[in-house]
């Protein structure tokens, strides 16, 4: 599905692989975030990481009506308190879409895939 936009200059079409895209930049600067996770490779216990090319496997975008609602497949740093990044994510992201899409989104769900230890 694609989000349909109408100005008096004509047609917009965006599809939900630049929601997503865009989605997980954003949320990949937040601090607290090791990176994305892929909703669908969760297994043996262990999330892989995905590169910044592949951030639209780790968010599903949801249409209902006029509604946006964004699923978000995060893995969070060792020690960091993960409901403050996670909703330092959900305001980051809400921000970041309507900043530069103009899209108001209903929801933005966290969903912890895992989390890292980073030895410095």
């Amino acid at each position: 599905m694609s989000i349909e936009l109408t100005t008096k200059d004509g047609h917009v079409t965006i599809t939900n692989e630049v929601v997503s895209t865009i989605a997980g930049g954003a949320a990949i600067e937040c601090y607290g975030i090791v990176g994305m996770a892929s909703k669908n490779q969760l297994r043996d216990g262990l999330a892989e990481i995905l590169r910044k090319e592949n951030f639209s496997r780790g968010v599903v975008v949801r249409q209902d009506g006029e509604n946006l609602h964004i699923d978000m497949y995060i893995i969070v740093s060792y020690g960091t308190k993960i409901s403050e990044v996670a909703h330092n994510v959900q305001s980051q992201v809400k921000y970041t879409l309507d900043k530069t899409l103009g899209l108001s989104i209903s929801s933005v769900n966290i969903y912890i895939q895992g989390v890292r230890v980073t030895i410095d």
